[in-house]
């Protein structure tokens, strides 16, 4: 519990006045104060004042009058600030012993929102023609953040990758392949996700503008895709799953795993689209168009100024939604599995398995990854259609919030970045588009900050290792991509600047991975073991006071993060963490001292930060070196 211990008796004593004031229904808040406001602050008296026709002032002195004789354990005083608000002050020395206390336990920063149920996070998803560029990193590291995010919040969470392996990239793919004599080997030891993207697909659509036959061929390769029979299918199968492994271990680099691959092509023949059309059909969901310009089409009605949306065209093909409708029934559960269940080929790191969908029936036990409710992070541009997809799914399950779609803005590149990694912009920042081969890939990115980082730690390591250096490297390049990636509101888009994500200061990973080396060089200059056993009435000091207040927030944050599925609030908790603590090592030294009583307590607050750190920063799929 924490600092939310302090919080908790404060607004069961707040209850408990209203109670004697015969006072119900007042949705108060109770919340770590600003400075200048005591250690806690509540609005209770802004909400009573029209209710005792008196102003906050004078309702915050009489609260604080009462409070007075309340059963207090955690609170020293009370006082009520002339602005209205009531400011509590905390019992310190209680206060440091439950913070630095539970911080040393495995569990620490937990909260029991999911009660062990079932959710999906679906993420990643991407097209299996070309290598994953820095756009697609957003997407699949909020995916993976909010996965370990409500995981610390007992959900059981299955991490779902979607492979559109049927759509109009993979037939653009094939043409290139079957009809313009690409060969199936890349050249020069290429990786053959980033030669099918930079070569094959982009070079066959830009012949698209002028040849116009070859739509007709890309039409029936699409059709030819659905039978899994033909040899234009066991093709594109053979040349997306090459493509899918690059992708696989580009995430893997980053530490970014899954729980299940579900391929479309598999959801087509599955014949679940037939089942859910009929369920749409029977609750009146979609209607048949008798005239107009949608005549002899299936269409679901748009709402207020939005137009109808085509779910089946007049020769009774199935438009794109259709392959998402009966996909988001099957991971909500509304739906009997027509899967069976394989292994991967190929394991993931830290040994979770890793499994796939497949129509051939097979030995292996029955697998189940659908949840009670299902997160999918789709990027803005699909809002319209993830709109009417979690409309359906309310409607199918009676749940409003049954099916979320998290949206995100997209990625740029600035124009200095763009500039190193080969990108001519004319000065101006980088928009991607994997059609125009304007984009830049995720390894690309990652290889550049590597060896930027080994040159860095060279020089204020030169005796170091070069395993060792290769390492840390490794750890600063991985964290550098995913906080800058979930650092940012969701809805804000996000211009990716190389030099600035690697600077030491300010608003990035590796300052906050250097005061997790800071903190670990104290501690082996100690040459002890730090311990909860310590005087924690020595702790006196502002910094000292202002580091542990922020240890004991971290399950706050972890319960904030969930509740607005808001990873940027853990990234953000892990800067203000480091902050503070920069702030006591400026201010409170640590070890040789005269006092062994007061050591001791100053060492046990530096392995509170850094146990603590290291946990808020593994929910952001971050690894703290303990050298840099």
């Amino acid at each position: 519990m924490a600092f939310k211990s302090i919080i908790d008796e404060i607004e069961n004593n707040l209850n408990k006045i209203l109670n004697d004031l015969s006072i119900s229904d007042v949705k108060f808040t109770v919340e770590p104060s600003k400075p200048g406001f005591g250690d806690v602050s509540s609005n209770i008296s802004f909400l009573l004042s029209k209710q005792l026709k008196k102003s906050p002032k004078d309702i915050a002195e009489m609260i604080s009058e009462k409070y007075q004789h309340c059963s207090n354990t955690l609170v020293l005083k009370t006082e009520a600030h002339q602005s209205g608000y009531l400011n509590f002050f905390a019992n310190w020395k209680k206060l440091n012993q439950l913070i630095l206390s539970e911080s040393y336990l495995d569990e620490f920063g937990d909260v029991d929102i999911g009660k062990n149920s079932t959710i999906v996070v679906e993420h990643t998803s991407v097209n299996p023609n070309k290598a994953l560029h820095i756009g697609h990193i957003r997407n699949i590291i909020i995916g993976d953040t909010l996965s370990r995010i409500l995981k610390k919040a007992n959900y059981k969470v299955s991490v779902l990758n979607y492979i559109d392996d049927s759509g109009l990239q993979v037939a653009d793919l094939i043409v290139g392949f079957k009809h313009f004599g690409f060969d199936q080997e890349p050249p020069n030891g290429k990786k053959f996700d980033h030669y099918c993207g930079d070569d094959v697909y982009v070079k066959t659509t830009e012949k698209y503008e002028s040849d116009s036959s070859l739509e007709e061929i890309r039409k029936n390769i699409l059709k030819e895709l659905e039978d899994s029979n033909s040899d234009t299918a066991k093709f594109a199968n053979k040349i997306t799953r090459r493509v899918l492994v690059n992708q696989l271990e580009t995430c893997w680099n980053l530490s970014v795993s899954y729980d299940c691959l579900n391929f479309e092509s598999q959801i087509i023949r599955s014949g679940l689209w037939s089942k859910i059309f009929e369920k749409i059909k029977g609750m009146n969901l979609v209607e048949f168009e008798n005239e107009g310009k949608n005549v002899g089409c299936w269409v679901i009605r748009g709402v207020d100024k939005e137009e109808d949306k085509i779910i089946v065209r007049s020769n009774g093909t199935a438009t794109y939604i259709a392959k998402d409708i009966p996909y988001a029934a099957w991971k909500l559960g509304l739906v009997e599995d027509p899967f069976h269940y394989q292994k991967y080929e190929k394991k993931q790191p830290h040994s979770r398995v890793l499994w796939q969908t497949t129509l051939d029936s097979n030995n292996e036990s029955v697998k189940n990854f659908t949840g009670e409710k299902v997160i999918t992070v789709i990027d803005s541009r699909q809002a319209r259609l993830q709109k009417i997809i979690t409309s359906l799914m309310a409607k199918f399950k009676s749940v409003s919030d049954a099916y979320v779609h998290l949206s995100y803005e997209s990625v740029t590149l600035s124009a200095e970045t763009a500039k190193s990694l080969g990108l001519d912009t004319d000065g101006k920042q980088a928009q991607m588009s994997g059609r125009r081969g304007l984009y830049v890939n995720a390894d690309s990115v990652y290889d550049l900050l590597k060896k930027k980082t080994i040159e860095e730690t060279k020089k204020r390591n030169p005796e170091m290792d070069s395993s060792e250096i290769e390492k840390i490297a490794h750890h600063i390049s991985v964290g550098t991509l995913r906080y800058e990636m979930i650092k940012q509101d969701l809805d804000k888009i996000i211009t990716f600047d190389l030099t600035k994500s690697l600077s030491l200061d300010g608003d990035t990973a590796p300052y906050i991975q250097y005061a997790h080396a800071r903190a670990t060089r104290i501690l082996e200059k100690s040459e002890r073991s730090p311990s909860i056993e310590v005087d924690f009435s020595l702790l006196q000091e502002k910094s000292e006071l202002d580091l542990i207040k922020t240890i004991g927030l971290f399950d706050i944050h972890v319960r904030d993060a969930v509740n607005n599925l808001s990873p940027k609030v853990i990234a953000r908790y892990c800067h203000d963490l480091a902050v503070v603590f920069n702030s006591f090592y400026e201010h409170v030294k640590v070890l040789e001292l005269s006092d062994a009583q007061l050591e001791n307590s100053r060492l046990c607050i530096v392995n509170s930060f850094k146990i603590t750190l290291e946990k808020a920063l593994d929910l952001l799929g971050i690894v703290a070196p303990d050298r840099m």
